[in-house]
């Protein structure tokens, strides 16, 4: 009995074109290598498999493909099968040249990323299949919204256990990464009649763009030593902040302002929306407990995979008030969104301790980063003060008065990739103007960190 015909090869769509199946066949082969549309390596069905796609004999296909190895666009070796050829491709008329970085920079010390290749390979490929094996059918459907039962679950216990919040399974709602989940809150927050939202004077623009986006007005509040100040706050729906280490000044909310911002939304009925983006980094100071604790009815505690693992993963996740839960998962949509291997890898991750031992391991290495760094300045450029250092995987570095334009171009001619302040000011805040870098000591990996260190000192002011 034949094979049928699915079962053949690789797959590969041609539409043989003009007089004769060889030449329609040929032509129509070449100009799909040669438009670039069959990229030189690709190996293409054989001829069997292909005549058997188009429904034609098989020596058409085979002498088609010894024409184009003839012509030099094909190569035929015994064992490799037919691929397109090495050769340059000539982009179609009218295509759009492809942009080269003429002067990539050499050092990425832009805050908010991890290092990459610290990520756990083994450790997640072995927790992946010991997921899988023990993964019900049922998992790979559409699912729950909220995401899969698993990871909430093995969230709630971790989270009340390193982070002093007060989850359930079924108040946690998993998304694809916070961006997405401080999308489905404006949205619940628009529906709610919610038009303005008060965030900090220094934060992300990527966040107030996603709360404008949702029809949100976003105000700043004033901030000084002690944190984000609550007390201009009135009849706003909704407060954004990251009380645990605010980003990017580094500090923790004082305790006073965190009560304060609490009583406020119990006083008004407004949401907390607490940004716990890196809670688990801190070197000299104790853990500053999770602004939810306080009021899990008040306050939705949204955290990440992002920095303590990848943000490659788009894992993330939102413990919320038990009103909005419902809200949360019909405004995310009917059908979960989020990749069910990867939820159920984490899930088995965090439950086999493999996660706690990354985050304390990370937390090593990042530590001994910024000390050098700390170290580094203090030696060789003593007129710059680093502050927010006791916690997270960035520091900020106070520069002389109107110094930070200067600094940024002398990195860049040091190879640097990294950030002034003044790109994380809202530009509605009413603050003091300061010049500083944003510096991330996450991204370099280990052997690259002494000449990153060389080139930012360079840089700086003496």
């Amino acid at each position: 009995m034949a094979k049928p015909w699915a079962t053949l090869g690789v797959d590969l769509h041609v539409e043989p074109t003009g007089p004769g199946l060889r030449r329609g066949l040929t032509d129509a082969l070449r100009e799909a290598v040669r438009s670039g549309r069959l990229a030189p390596g690709t190996r293409l069905p054989s001829s069997r498999a292909l005549a058997a796609d188009l429904g034609i004999a098989r020596n058409t296909v085979a002498d088609s493909y010894a024409d184009l190895v003839a012509e030099g666009w094909l190569t035929a070796r015994q064992g490799s099968g037919t691929r397109v050829a090495e050769r340059a491709v000539v982009p179609p008329a009218g295509a759009a040249p492809r942009r080269r970085e003429l002067h990539r920079p050499a050092y990425d010390l832009r805050p908010g990323f991890p290092d990459l290749a610290s990520f756990p390979r083994a450790e997640w490929a072995r927790a992946a299949r010991r997921a899988l094996a023990a993964a019900p059918n049922e998992a790979f459907g559409y699912g729950d919204p909220r995401g899969r039962l698993e990871l909430r679950t093995a969230l709630a216990g971790y989270l009340s256990r390193v982070r002093g919040v007060r989850a359930a399974p079924d108040r946690i709602v998993v998304c694809a990464g916070f961006s997405q989940g401080l999308r489905i809150l404006g949205t619940v927050l628009r529906a709610r009649g919610v038009r303005t939202v008060a965030v900090e004077s220094y934060g992300l623009d990527v966040h107030w763009t996603l709360l404008s986006r949702a029809g949100l007005r976003t105000l700043p509040l004033p901030f000084d030593h002690l944190g984000t100040d609550p007390a201009p706050l009135t009849d706003e729906g909704a407060v954004l902040l990251t009380p645990a280490h605010q980003f990017p000044m580094g500090v923790p909310l004082h305790r006073d302002r965190r009560a304060a911002v609490v009583d406020w939304a119990r006083r008004t009925g407004g949401l907390v929306l607490e940004d716990d983006y890196d809670g688990e980094f801190r070197y000299d100071r104790q853990p500053v407990g999770a602004l939810q604790g306080l009021d899990p009815d008040r306050v939705v505690h949204l955290g990440t995979a992002s920095k303590s693992l990848a943000p490659g993963l788009r894992l993330a996740w939102m413990v919320l008030p038990p009103g909005l839960v419902e809200e949360a998962a019909a405004a995310k949509g009917g059908i979960d969104t989020c990749g069910v291997v990867d939820q159920l890898t984490l899930a088995e991750f965090i439950v086999s301790g493999a996660y706690d031992r990354h985050v304390r391991s990370a937390r090593l290495r990042y530590r001994r980063r910024r000390d050098a760094l700390v170290a580094a300045l203090a030696e060789r450029a003593p007129a710059v003060r680093a502050t927010g250092v006791a916690a997270g995987l960035h520091a900020v570095l106070r520069l002389p008065s109107g110094t930070e334009r200067q600094v940024l171009r002398a990195a860049t001619w040091q190879g640097l990739a990294v950030d002034g302040i003044v790109r994380y000011r809202h530009a509605d805040a009413d603050v003091e103007p300061m010049d500083a870098l944003v510096v991330g000591y996450g991204t370099p990996p280990d052997h690259a960190w002494t000449g990153a260190l060389d080139a930012l000192c360079a840089a700086l002011p003496e």
